[in-house]
């Protein structure tokens, strides 16, 4: 078995543009770092930065109509005021770092619609495979119809071969992905349709579900006990890892088990090292089982390549967030993780060159702005402040709701 802190090459995102998806018009965000987290105010774009990976993920797990209803289609979802399509951009390298590091790929998604309804508009893959000269396209599509450079490595002088998809709706890279000819696009379809987004609640994680091992948690953490049940019958070490952080950071929690009842189903329980009987896990506090659902995706024994967190403080104590931040950020040596946030407490947890700042400018819109990039933040680090405590006290310049004009905090005089 895979040490949960074992360093396991994936994927990793460095870069972020999207433009006119709801209030980000034009936002981009370079050299993403393994751990990333949005913090801002409530209104910032935080939550949106979220759902353009959610909105992603869906494109190529349930499709691109199904996504785009969900969400308002395009009177809900393009800027206001704005014109043209919505665009995603990724780059992203297949294995980030040591001798066998690889070419920066750049995934390039437009979206628009027409009375038919949302249609891939242009779709492209990019990449400087010997690292010099000009970069290339090996899959290029517009409107349902384009070229592609199949093969392990693909190259500049490297044959397009045309393809036609069977609808303007399909994702090329979802669709030509699933051939075996086409290594380069199908890792990318891998990656994007294996991302993990939770909107974990706690209320979910007590349901008493159907038994039957699952190996990763849903993303509202209602297969909890069949996630227990699974690293109880395949990674017993894994569970006790996770079990023993718990009892670290939980007075007196002693153990964590999925039963199963005579009906078929599942049901948690929540052992206290002082009784003798465990207790239903609708009888345990939010925190707990909130923090077993969080720890139960870090220790993850195959994990996604990449995690969403949204607002992990809900239910928590202040002081298990900097613990919680730390997880993550070990988490983090195999998985990707994006994670939003309004809790100061959690960001004492952080790092500068981790945390970016969110906040809408003069026009509304989102901006960002990363902490190491903030005048003096860093030699107030360097000399043991926390990012949390800095950013409460006034001394990030934006990112603050009490603010004399857009995109200008304030800070506050105690």
């Amino acid at each position: 078995m895979v040490s949960s802190r074992q360093h396991a090459s994936a994927p990793v995102l460095e870069y972020l543009r999207v433009k006119n998806y709801r209030a980000l018009r034009d936002l981009e965000l370079k050299d993403l770092t393994p751990l990333t987290v949005f913090l801002g105010p409530n209104g910032s774009g935080k939550s949106t930065v979220f759902d353009v990976f959610a909105f992603l993920s869906e494109c190529f797990s349930t499709g691109l109509r199904a996504a785009w209803d969900k969400r308002g289609r395009f009177k809900e979802l393009r800027t206001r005021d704005s014109s043209g399509p919505i665009v995603v951009e990724l780059k992203y390298r297949e294995q980030p770092s040591g001798p066998k590091a690889s070419p920066l790929i750049t995934y390039h998604l437009a979206i628009d619609e027409d009375a038919s309804g949302p249609f891939v508009a242009e779709e492209w893959l990019r990449w400087n495979r010997k690292g010099r000269g000009r970069p290339f396209r090996f899959l290029d599509f517009r409107n349902g119809e384009g070229l592609v450079a199949s093969g392990e490595a693909p190259d500049d002088e490297d044959e397009r071969i045309p393809e036609a998809l069977a609808s303007r709706e399909l994702l090329a890279v979802n669709t030509l992905g699933q051939l075996a000819r086409n290594p380069r696009v199908s890792a990318l379809r891998g990656f994007i349709s294996g991302w993990y987004l939770s909107y974990l609640s706690a209320d979910n994680t007590r349901g008493a579900p159907e038994a039957g091992a699952q190996e990763r948690l849903s993303q509202s953490g209602d297969n909890l006990p069949n996630v227990i049940q699974y690293l109880k019958e395949r990674y017993p070490e894994r569970l006790l890892e996770i079990v023993d952080v718990l009892t670290q950071r939980v007075p007196r929690l002693e153990s964590v088990d999925a039963s199963l009842l005579a009906d078929g189903r599942l049901l948690l329980q929540i052992k206290d090292a002082p009784f003798a009987q465990p207790i239903l896990a609708k009888f345990a506090s939010d925190g707990t089982l909130k923090l077993l659902a969080y720890l139960t995706v870090l220790y993850d024994p195959v994990p996604p390549q990449l995690i969403g967190i949204e607002e992990p403080e809900n239910q928590l104590h202040p002081r298990l967030l900097p613990v919680l931040a730390e997880e993550c950020r070990a988490a983090s040596s195999r998985s990707q993780l994006m994670v939003t946030t309004h809790s100061p407490f959690f960001v004492n947890g952080l790092r500068p060159e981790e945390t970016w700042i969110l906040f809408r400018d003069a026009a509304g819109f989102t901006q960002s702005r990363r902490a190491s990039a903030i005048p003096n933040i860093l030699d107030f680090v360097a000399h043991g402040g926390q990012l949390g405590h800095l950013w409460m006290e006034g001394y990030f310049d934006v990112g603050d709701p009490l603010h004399t004009s857009a995109g200008e905090s304030v800070r506050l005089v105690t």
